[in-house]
Order: C-alpha cells, then sequence, then structure tokens
C-alpha cells in the first residue's frame, strides 16, 4: 500500500540523494485488451548502468526487475495508461559513501497522455550540470535537482517549461526531457556529449524519423539564437512523450500557437508504437496480461 512505502530518514537516500531511477510508461490497447509497457528492457538496462556508476552494490537480476514491475501493474489490473517509476537507494543509516544495502521500489499510477497542443518555455539561467560534475547520462536522483531549479524559476516568470545551456553555451536538455528542434524539415538535436541522459525515448525518435518519416535527424551543437529562429521544436521523454513547443522566451516558433507539421507526425507515429497498433514494433513492447 502507498502509505506503507516508507524508507529512513537518517538514510543516504535520504540525506545524500544516493538512488537512481526509471520513469516509463505502459499504455492500454482497449481493442486488443491489452496493457503494453514499452521499451521495458531499455529502461532496466540504463538503470543497471546508473547503479553502476553509482557503484550501488546489489544482487538484483534483470528478471527480477521486470518481474516486480509486471507484478505491481497486474496486482493493481489497470486498464488504463500508467507512469511506473522503478527505484533504486541505499536504505542504510550510511557515510557520504555508503553503497549499500540497495532496496527497491517499484511504484505505478495512472497518467493520462500529456498536453499535445504545445508549451511556452525559457531558456534558463542555470546551466545544466556537466560530466565533469555530475554523470547527466544516467537517471541519478541528486542530478534533478539542476533541472528543479530551472522549473521553478521557469514557473516565477509565467513559462511551462525550461530549457538549459550547458557549461558551453550550447543547448542541452530541458529538465526530465530531451529536445529536438526542426530547421527547414531537418530534426536536429544535441549529441549525448552535450551533457544530456542517454535518452530511450530519443534513441527511439531516431528510429521512427528514419523508418516512418524518411527523415535523417541530425546530431549536432545547438546554439542559444539557433533556438529562437527555428521552425519548430518539441521535448521528448517518457514523461513528456511529444511536448511541442510553440515559443522560446517568447518569441514564437511557427505561428506561436499550434505544433508544427514534423512534430504532428513524429507525435502521430510514436503514439501509434506505443499503444500496439504497429506491428513492426511489437518487440519494443511487453504486455502485462499476455492476451
Amino acid at each position: 500500500p502507498y502509505e506503507d512505502a516508507k524508507i529512513h530518514v537518517q538514510s543516504a537516500a535520504v540525506k545524500y540523494g544516493a538512488s537512481v531511477f526509471e520513469g516509463l510508461r505502459a499504455y492500454w490497447n482497449p481493442t486488443q485488451g491489452e496493457l503494453y509497457v514499452f521499451r521495458l528492457k531499455q529502461h532496466i538496462d540504463r538503470l543497471y548502468r546508473s547503479m553502476k556508476l553509482m557503484r550501488m552494490e546489489h544482487r538484483l537480476t534483470h528478471e527480477e526487475l521486470t518481474r516486480s514491475i509486471l507484478e505491481v501493474l497486474r496486482k493493481n489490473e489497470y486498464r488504463e495508461d500508467v507512469q511506473i517509476r522503478q527505484t533504486a537507494y541505499v536504505e542504510a543509516d550510511g557515510a557520504l559513501d555508503a553503497t549499500g544495502p540497495v532496496g527497491l521500489a517499484v511504484d505505478a499510477v495512472p497518467r493520462k497522455m500529456t498536453d499535445k497542443v504545445g508549451i511556452r518555455v525559457c531558456v534558463s539561467s542555470w546551466t545544466r550540470i556537466s560530466d565533469g560534475a555530475m554523470p547527466p547520462r544516467i537517471k541519478c536522483s541528486a542530478n534533478y535537482q539542476n533541472g528543479r531549479l530551472a522549473m521553478l524559476e521557469a514557473r516565477a516568470n509565467g513559462y511551462e517549461g525550461a530549457l538549459l545551456l550547458n557549461s558551453r553555451g550550447k543547448l542541452a536538455e530541458a529538465p526530465g526531457a530531451c529536445c529536438f528542434v526542426v530547421r527547414e524539415g531537418v530534426p536536429v538535436t544535441p549529441p549525448i556529449t552535450a551533457d544530456i541522459l542517454e535518452s530511450v525515448t530519443r534513441a527511439t525518435l531516431f528510429d521512427l524519423f528514419r523508418k516512418e518519416l524518411a527523415m535523417g535527424p541530425v546530431e549536432r551543437e545547438i546554439d542559444r539564437t539557433e533556438l529562437y529562429v527555428s521552425d519548430e521544436a518539441f521535448l521528448c521523454g517518457s514523461a513528456w512523450e511529444i511536448t511541442p513547443v510553440v515559443s522560446v522566451d517568447r518569441l514564437p516558433l511557427g505561428d506561436g500557437e499550434r505544433p508544427g507539421p514534423v512534430t504532428r507526425a513524429i507525435q502521430d507515429c510514436y503514439l501509434a508504437v506505443v499503444r500496439g497498433e504497429r506491428p513492426a514494433y511489437s518487440d519494443w513492447l511487453t504486455p502485462v496480461y499476455g492476451r
């Protein structure tokens, strides 16, 4: 039960942010009567990489992690879209360098699809954490204070989201999401070396752009001013899905009201895939009920 999910206030997870996590989604297909977890293996693989980099001592197998997620979904008998969070944390009252014992928590809550109309964002005054300070490529809970500060600033200034530049002044990502811009019909996104998360959704979109939309996405650095003159932009991630950006620092992209054609096309494609409507991508889906 939700109210019984507790850890000690003196645990290393609470005192020092010694935890890593994965956020993933499961989508209900009413026609097929099935709930599909999207790219479960890839998310668990990344959780292992995160635990490795944080030197967590654990004996959790890939099968145990998979089973824990499916068990939670089945016992709750979800017949709707769900957001899942899997957290590995150092549960002992340890010192700053404590690496175990490691606890595992899985929670799942119903989550409707994100707003597909578009959001207005700002370029944050906060700088994205760099690989020389903290590991941005993994999902370590402590990393998210960086994005939290950016979101608090954005909300205080009347925006719905934020974009973070890295220490070189180039676009990195949004809090909890990667970013694409569109220039003359070509999707462009910062490289992994721009201090971004190694995003499962971002990798998914590369495949879909190439195979479904016959577009070649480009990885390269993006200047702040290029954000302002882009034709389109969107955020992507398990939680954000594909969220259009309609203005940056109150400068409109496109008509400043609606997502552009490339954003709409990748939105439609992505949502069809995650809901199990594209059989060619069935290996990306893990059925919960096995029908």
